[in-house]
């Protein structure tokens, strides 16, 4: 279960359907992405085709990264069962 988020675009995008804060040719993957981490309970349930799953390392240690296009990138962490910190970014 998604627990928080640090990019307000993306929260107000899970919450409304509102594409404000995103970019809107990203919404149908986003959503995507979102609706797998709702119901995730470990890195594994995310490790799909297609979303490039992998571990960060440096100051990210411990958060995980989901491809959505191009340069960009949804981050977050699990933490037991749950969803936090989750990011929307051109980290590249």
């Amino acid at each position: 279960m998604i627990v928080s988020f640090r990019h307000k675009g993306l929260q107000l995008f899970y919450l409304s359907g509102s594409t404000k804060g995103i970019q809107a040719s990203h919404a149908a993957k986003l959503g995507r992405i979102l609706g797998l981490l709702d119901v995730a309970s470990g890195p594994a349930d995310v490790d799909l085709p297609g979303f490039r799953l992998h571990p960060l390392k440096g100051g990210l240690k411990g958060h995980w990264s989901v491809w959505v296009n191009g340069n960009w990138r949804v981050t977050f962490r699990f933490v037991g069962a749950d969803v936090e910190l989750v990011d929307y970014q051109d980290y590249h």
